[in-house]
């Protein structure tokens, strides 16, 4: 199976319970310990790795050390975002899961860089650092910190730098 994580292209293959993921050509042996209500326990290369999921069934949101991505099926084609979506060159960027807004660590107009934290989001009593997938600017914040948030909804817009192409 091809799944797409981030801009990232993983081969999954399974016999049950353990995975082989492979990565830039790399094979990663991966242990599911446990679920629960959406939280997975795995082991990676022999250390124990918490993660938590949630989904809209075409795609599933990974929160991984506080880091959020989005993972969907691969067809082929080859979707960008970073819970978000592209639209005539600009990224929507959109909530994950609901919460809370905790930090906005932008402004409008700021350029932002490929994994920068744009803004930061409390849920289920962990933090959620929401990252830049593309290098850019900032075209407009739709949330304020301290504002609560449902999941897919709209929290800034980054234009890329390559819009123009």
């Amino acid at each position: 199976m091809k799944l797409i994580f981030d801009d990232t292209t993983l081969e999954i293959s399974s016999n049950g319970k353990t995975f082989i993921v492979t990565l830039d050509g790399q094979p990663i042996h991966v242990e599911i310990l446990h679920i629960d209500n959406g939280k997975l326990d795995f082991l990676i290369d022999g250390k124990r790795i918490p993660a938590y999921v949630t989904s809209d069934n075409a795609r599933r949101w990974v929160t991984i050390n506080g880091q959020t991505s989005v993972l969907t099926k691969s067809t082929g084609a080859r979707r960008g975002g970073h819970a978000g979506h592209h639209a005539a060159g600009a990224l929507r960027v959109t909530a994950p899961m609901p919460g809370q807004v905790r930090a906005l660590n932008v402004s409008e107009g700021d350029a932002v860089t490929k994994g920068q934290t744009l803004l930061v989001l409390e849920a289920m009593k962990m933090e959620i650092r929401v990252q830049a997938s593309m290098d850019g600017t900032v075209k407009k914040l739709f949330v304020k910190q301290g504002q609560t948030v449902e999941r897919e909804q709209i929290l800034v817009s980054v234009e890329s730098q390559r819009s123009n192409v």
